[in-house]
């Protein structure tokens, strides 16, 4: 049976949100480059150029970009081996 240990829940958990808040999906960024191509307007080509060039800093230096705002939703996938050594729920776990 595998443990899992709190701390290391809670470092996932917060490693996975660092990782959601540097990178943008591989799909957006295509969809902006496509966007970026076809669009007619310059000033929404400027736009979408500094959308991109945002986007490659954000990965490049691994710091946050604010494009969006929102509530985290953790879904976990637990397997019928596995145990939690917490020091209270699961959910305080996962909201700590």
């Amino acid at each position: 049976m595998t443990t899992i240990r709190e701390e290391d829940l809670i470092q996932s958990i917060a490693d996975s949100l660092q990782y959601i808040s540097f990178y943008h999906p591989v799909d957006y960024i295509q969809a902006l480059g496509e966007a970026y191509e076809q669009e007619q307007s310059p000033a929404a080509r400027d736009a979408i150029a500094q959308i991109l060039t945002n986007s490659r800093l954000c990965a490049e230096g691994r710091r946050p970009i604010c494009q969006d705002t929102g509530v985290v939703n953790v879904f976990l996938k637990v397997g019928l081996e596995v145990r939690f050594a917490l020091s209270g729920s699961l959910e305080d776990a996962v909201n700590a």
